[in-house]
């Protein structure tokens, strides 16, 4: 285990030079245009923030709130910058899975334009990468992305949310997800029942993975909790 923690940040330096060197020698292109010198252009922002995810988070079902009521979720309301396809899916899976570091900003600055006006006492809490993905990209994506959208905000980041395990729910059945997500965190850190938690998380399929992760925290004892994801991709 030491070992692990003590190789990642070299890792992180390491990527953070090569995503520098390549972005000099080999250009990003746009996901959505191809335009050279960028993840995503600004005129492929616009037609992302122009069409939001408006339905529930856990359902699809119409919701003002991003969460239906027919769902005891511990968190009370949810936003979505879009579905996952096109331009978004392209983005978030060169940030995942091509080493497209730079796109953490680009996630971010969707999401910040999604979010509403947030209380100044929220806190922002990311979904923990597995070690093995960590190990994989040389970087935990979901801490970049936090880290960018609480620069953004002004706001600070926890990192209360502990993985239990490493297992891994890409490419998994509903049921297993279900099961896999009751046993997946544990809370390392004071939580603040006064503050304002804002979950966030990039892919949501089942929402297994945030109706536990809110549970875990409000369970330690936060009062209130909002979730935030960058696209909404329901379980064929």
């Amino acid at each position: 285990m030491l070992t692990i923690i003590n190789q990642i940040p070299m890792l992180n330096v390491k990527n953070t030079i090569l995503d520098n060197l390549l972005s000099v020698v080999a250009p990003h292109l746009c996901s959505g245009c191809g335009r050279t010198g960028t993840t995503i252009c600004d005129n492929c922002k616009y037609d992302i923030n122009n069409e939001p995810y408006l339905g529930c988070i856990l359902c699809d079902k119409q919701s003002n709130i991003g969460v239906c009521k027919n769902h005891n979720a511990a968190f009370h309301q949810a936003w979505v910058v879009g579905v996952r396809s096109g331009a978004l899916q392209r983005l978030i899976g060169g940030f995942k899975f091509q080493n497209m570091k730079a796109s953490s900003f680009d996630l971010a600055t969707l999401l910040h334009t999604r979010l509403p006006p947030l209380p100044r006492n929220s806190v922002i809490i990311p979904i923990p990468s597995s070690r093995e993905h960590i190990r994989e990209r040389g970087y935990d994506h979901m801490l970049l992305i936090a880290k960018d959208l609480a620069r953004l905000r002004h706001l600070p980041v926890q990192r209360l949310l502990v993985r239990n395990n490493n297992l891994v729910q890409h490419r998994t059945g509903r049921k297993n997800r279900l099961l896999q997500a009751k046993t997946a965190f544990r809370i390392e850190g004071k939580v603040d029942p006064d503050s304002t938690y804002i979950i966030i998380d990039d892919v949501v399929t089942t929402g297994a993975t945030i109706i536990q992760a809110a549970h875990v925290l409000r369970k330690a004892g936060a009062t209130t909790i909002w979730v935030a994801a960058t696209s909404r991709q329901p379980l064929d």
